[in-house]
């Protein structure tokens, strides 16, 4: 990254650091969808599969590839391929319908979106969300022209907190890692950031800041992208 300083008392002092690429988490970090996303899979758990979870105990399984979260609640012998696959489509078609109405963009990120694709930084999304999900926020919201990279569930063989979906990002931009600014909501995806030697930016979305404690990685905590700290991220 390049670094930007002023100078006091005959010192240089650090006080930014101006990314050469932005990598978006989306659920959560891009929209504020995650308590949508949490009543899809309670219904679908409880009502369709019997499993009676409570809604933190949902909460706290949503991570990961969809097909992933019904192995931790079910079992690795519960459901068949096909229809893990079937179940994962099931659940974003519920979450679509219901959260379509509210679909927006957190208050300021159009404005940083707009930003760096002026100043022809490069941004990806890095998210553990299936494509048929993705292109739901992107197409509605038309917003696929601002991203030079999308890695999604598919396209990796390990999901977060391993690093390859942030890794592969910056190799799709061809930008170092350690050069890149990740944006995430949740401790799972900050861990993958700091696997992937980047730095963090997390909106209290879903967690509350003390939840990252363990976390060294965080530049910055926001509620949105509005404040003083986004209109100078970018120099």
């Amino acid at each position: 990254m390049q670094h930007a300083y002023f100078y006091a008392k005959h010192k240089y002092i650090y006080i930014m650091t101006i990314p050469k690429a932005l990598v978006f988490d989306l659920n959560g970090t891009m929209i504020n969808d995650m308590e949508f996303h949490t009543r899809a899979w309670q219904q679908l758990f409880n009502n369709d599969l019997g499993a009676n979870l409570n809604w933190a105990d949902v909460k706290k399984e949503m991570y990961g590839k969809n097909q992933e979260v019904l192995v931790r609640v079910f079992g690795p012998e519960r459901f068949t391929q096909a229809e893990m696959d079937e179940l994962s489509v099931e659940k974003e078609r519920r979450y679509q319908k219901e959260f379509l109405p509210h679909l927006a963009l957190l208050p300021g990120l159009k404005e940083l979106l707009d930003a760096a694709y002026e100043r022809n930084i490069p941004m990806a999304i890095g998210s553990a969300a299936i494509p048929f999900n993705i292109n739901f926020v992107l197409d509605n919201l038309n917003l696929q022209h601002y991203f030079k990279a999308i890695v999604s569930a598919d396209d990796v063989k390990l999901s977060k907190p391993n690093p390859e979906t942030f890794i592969n990002a910056a190799h799709l931009l061809q930008v170092d890692p350690t050069d890149c600014l990740v944006f995430e909501d949740t401790p799972k995806g900050v861990e993958t950031a700091k696997n992937a030697n980047m730095k963090c930016v997390v909106l209290t979305t879903t967690h509350e800041a003390d939840e990252f404690n363990y976390l060294d990685n965080i530049l910055h905590y926001s509620a949105d992208y509005t404040g003083e700290y986004f209109r100078t991220l970018l120099g």
